[in-house]
């Protein structure tokens, strides 16, 4: 037959062209059943997969109709299993099952930072969505999670963020083998909301450091305007990264804390994905690698600055760690310094000096880094050293970066200075 079957009694089974499977009529009930490979099981053995239709009772004289039914049947069914890549998963696993495997397997590849923010996702997604089966995922479902979030007093930007964790996971359970309807990958983001952070202005940056000047450890704040600190980089600053005679500031680690394996049980070690370079301090306190090369640099200092920190080492406290600007000292121990406190101190600063965001609130310690970029850019500092000195990360001026005189950073810092009324050390 052009088909390649052939009719076979009901206790009969007639074996078509190799690869296209056997098609039989069983003598049970009559049924017409096509089985055919469509690939391997879990153990390597050849899985096969059957597809059924009705026939005639007592045989099928006039079978075209059935057997063209059976045809269209294994038709669909090889393209069903093509799209789903011969899979062999269990289609009844749920969003929320399938959350914890994830979340295992990418603890040993991503930074401590990202897998906080993926497991937070991750608990957004198991409330909204958690008993919903994968296979059954629609693009409502993925809107129902960003509508959760908004219930619950989250702005859109987290629930962009957390729209990011969730097509990453559900990416992952295609690759594993899961049925992700393919739709769903492609549900709209949720938009972003509306950042009000911005550069703190120069009038208020100029009153910041004729306070801070005053202050023991103003320099903390000096440098964050001048080099463009980040806070965990000024945090994780030791004092063998500064190099006073040559003027110049090494930025090569940033301070982090660290999740236990096990709270429990600090014996057990820390969170961190494969490879991830630290040094442990003290508690959860690690000094981390930047997360991109672009964050490692050299910073030329100017001579302000030397001069305020040569003032500064003298003063400060004795650490253990060699921190620039250290924490508190309990029992004898001094600590890091922490983020929180180092934000408390910067908005007693503001406080002090009478400054705040247009918004009323305190401004972020972010938005210092922000007022060091407006300052250079407006100087008409080139943008290759702007990104050199801000320690950016950008495809377009990568080779810009990578090239840069640092000369050409110590002028465009120099400018900088006196632009923020900072005059050199007589």
């Amino acid at each position: 037959m052009a088909d390649g079957l052939q009719y076979a009694g009901p206790s009969g089974m007639t074996r078509s062209e190799y690869g296209t499977g056997s098609r039989y009529q069983r003598s049970s009930d009559w049924r017409w059943l096509a089985t055919f490979e469509s690939g391997y099981t879990a153990s390597g053995g050849r899985k096969r997969t059957t597809v059924t239709t009705k026939g005639c009772v007592g045989g099928c004289p006039d079978r075209c109709k059935h057997i063209a039914a059976l045809n269209r049947k294994i038709r669909d069914k090889k393209v069903e299993l093509e799209r789903e890549g011969h899979r062999n998963v269990k289609r009844t696993t749920s969003v929320a099952k399938w959350s914890e495997v994830w979340l295992e397997m990418i603890q040993a590849k991503v930074r401590p930072s990202a897998y906080e923010t993926d497991k937070a996702a991750m608990r957004a997604v198991v409330a909204a969505i958690g008993a919903v089966k994968l296979a059954d995922l629609t693009p409502a479902d993925i809107r129902a999670v960003a509508a959760y979030l908004r219930r619950n007093g989250k702005s859109t930007s987290t629930a962009l963020r957390y729209h990011g964790s969730l097509i990453r996971m559900l990416k992952a359970a295609s690759l594993d083998g899961y049925a992700i309807p393919p739709n769903v990958l492609l549900a709209e983001k949720p938009k972003k909301a509306v950042d009000d952070r911005r550069a703190v202005p120069l009038v208020d940056a100029i009153k910041v450091l004729e306070h801070v000047a005053r202050l023991p450890d103003g320099s903390r704040w000096a440098l964050a305007f001048l080099q463009g600190l980040r806070q965990a980089e000024a945090l994780g600053l030791t004092w063998n990264q500064v190099d006073l005679d040559a003027g110049t500031l090494t930025v090569s680690w940033q301070a982090k804390a660290l999740r236990y394996i096990d709270r429990s049980d600090p014996s057990a070690g820390f969170a961190m994905p494969d490879g991830y370079e630290v040094r442990h301090l003290v508690g959860s306190t690690h000094l981390v690698r930047p997360k991109s090369a672009a964050g490692w640099r050299v910073q030329p200092l100017v001579p302000w600055a030397v001069n305020a920190l040569r003032t500064w080492r003298e003063k400060a406290p004795e650490n253990p760690h060699g921190l620039v600007w250290p924490g508190r000292t309990i029992k004898g121990e001094t600590w890091p310094r922490n983020a929180a406190s180092d934000r408390d101190q910067w908005e007693a600063v503001q406080a002090a000096v009478g400054i705040s965001h247009p918004a009323g609130r305190p401004f972020h310690v972010h938005e210092i880094r922000h007022g060091t970029a407006t300052l250079l850019m407006e100087l008409g500092v080139p943008e290759s050293v702007r990104i050199a000195i801000m320690g950016h990360s950008s495809i377009a001026v990568t080779r810009g970066y990578e090239f840069v005189d640092i000369s050409q950073a110590r002028q465009a810092l120099e400018q900088a200075a006196e632009r923020l009324a900072l005059t050199p050390p007589s």
